[in-house]
């Protein structure tokens, strides 16, 4: 599979609070009691970053009915994220990252330059990250990998 489940020590996720798409203030308590897909991409309404989205909201209702929400995240304003989000029909939120702050804090960015890669994350109701996908280049693994991983926790449960 693609993706890594996280060994003990369990890794705590990152807190995070950001102004989102819906108008609202996200952050990770917000999420507390159930899965969390936290994804990362570079910049809104380029042609990999909106294929990403387009497959995680066309995963939602069952990522949904697998317990989990999703969240995106991009270094765009979020003024920008508010047209990305209602242009292409999200049923989830969009953070705006401007300053890099939650893209670092989850080692979402290459080292050399500030600029975010395209990772996701999972995070488990407890508020760990269980799971971290990284394809730059595949854009629609991440919403599938993203589902795998949900699958088999219902499966394990």
């Amino acid at each position: 599979m693609a993706f890594t489940f996280w060994k003990t020590p369990r890794v705590p996720a990152p807190a995070f609070s950001g102004p989102a798409s819906d108008g609202t203030t996200l952050s990770l308590g917000d999420f507390r009691g159930r899965h969390l897909v936290l994804f990362f991409y570079p910049a809104s309404f380029t042609y990999g970053c909106t294929r990403e989205t387009v497959r995680f909201r066309d995963a939602a209702s069952e990522l949904a009915t697998l317990g989990a929400a999703i969240v995106g995240v991009s270094p765009d304003p979020i003024e920008t994220q508010c047209q990305f989000a209602s242009h292409y029909q999200t049923p989830f939120a969009i953070l705006a990252d401007p300053d890099y702050r939650i893209a670092r804090d989850y080692k979402a960015l290459f080292p050399v330059v500030d600029r975010v890669q395209r990772a996701t994350f999972v995070i488990d109701p407890k508020g760990f990250v269980v799971a971290r996908f990284h394809h730059e280049l595949r854009f629609e693994r991440h919403a599938d990998d993203a589902l795998a991983f949900m699958r088999s926790v219902r499966r394990r449960a």
